[in-house]
């Protein structure tokens, strides 16, 4: 036997002392999917519109084309079904689970979508929602799939890390708000993609400003923006900043996200699509 070298990702001997590696912790998709790349969505904390981002990301890519899904993450708080207007529930075999599937054919899974109410609470230990959380990926038939979008939920415990470590993520996209606790906020999701090598697309920030209906002026409702630096300080990209926008919010409360008007996403979805381009079509 030749000496150990300690690298792990280079030897084939299924030793006592073999560390772990990235790959060992995937989940495979079912034998029925295909799905060429995925898009986790984050934040450091809650309330700052990652789901919006998500939803707005899912559409501006299935209107250019792509074939693009919806993976619901966040288990005790998630509001994708009504952002599209999705009431019907996912249903399936013994074996699978068939995606609901929205008004202009994204793909979408949610555990709304198994509840018996949308309103029932979901009371369950971590490791059943992490459970969850990964047969949302191995479970439901993703049909030819060019962007999944994973909607995660807020912060950095058990949950995300589940996503982490199941999922074939591409890149993340850091979603923030402009408050001066951004960097702290920022700072511990960035960190932790470091920590589970992730590649980190850019940061959004979401409530950035209103503008006047009047004169078209934006005004700072939070104050100057900290996102700019924070972004210059890891070196990321600020992608996109999106308003606090009255039309915008309504359609997300009406379920015609799907309808939403505005560039706001383009120059990220550019981004991203550069970064992380489906190395075949749908």
């Amino acid at each position: 036997m030749s000496e150990c070298t300690h690298d792990c990702s280079t030897c084939s001997a299924n030793c006592s002392s073999r560390q772990p590696s990235k790959e060992d912790f995937l989940e495979k998709l079912n034998d029925l999917s295909s799905v060429r790349k995925v898009i986790g969505v984050v934040s450091g904390k809650g309330g700052v519109g990652k789901s919006l981002v998500t939803s707005m990301l899912a559409v501006t890519f299935n209107r250019r084309g792509f074939k693009t899904a919806i993976l619901d993450a966040d288990i005790t708080g998630p509001s994708i079904p009504k952002a599209f207007g999705v009431k019907e529930k996912a249903h399936g075999t013994e074996q699978y689970i068939i995606p609901a599937i929205t008004k202009t054919g994204i793909q979408m899974i949610s555990v709304n979508l198994l509840l018996d109410n949308e309103t029932d609470p979901v009371v369950w230990r971590g490791p059943v929602i992490a459970g969850t959380v990964k047969q949302f990926w191995t479970d439901v038939i993703w049909k030819d799939v060019d962007y999944m979008f994973v909607d995660m939920p807020p912060g950095t415990g058990d949950v995300p890390l589940t996503v982490f470590q199941s999922l074939p993520l591409d890149g993340i996209v850091i979603v923030t708000s402009p408050q001066e606790l951004v960097s702290m906020i920022v700072s511990k999701a960035v960190n932790m993609a470091k920590l589970m090598d992730i590649p980190i697309l850019g940061i959004v920030e979401n409530m950035s400003y209103v503008e006047c209906p009047d004169c078209g002026r934006k005004i700072n409702v939070f104050g100057e923006s900290k996102t700019d630096a924070v972004a210059a300080e890891f070196g990321l990209k600020v992608l996109a900043k999106l308003p606090l926008d009255p039309v915008l919010a309504n359609n997300c409360d009406n379920g015609l996200i799907e309808l939403f008007e505005g560039d706001w996403m383009e120059s990220a979805a550019d981004d991203i699509e550069k970064a992380v381009e489906p190395s075949e079509k749908a």
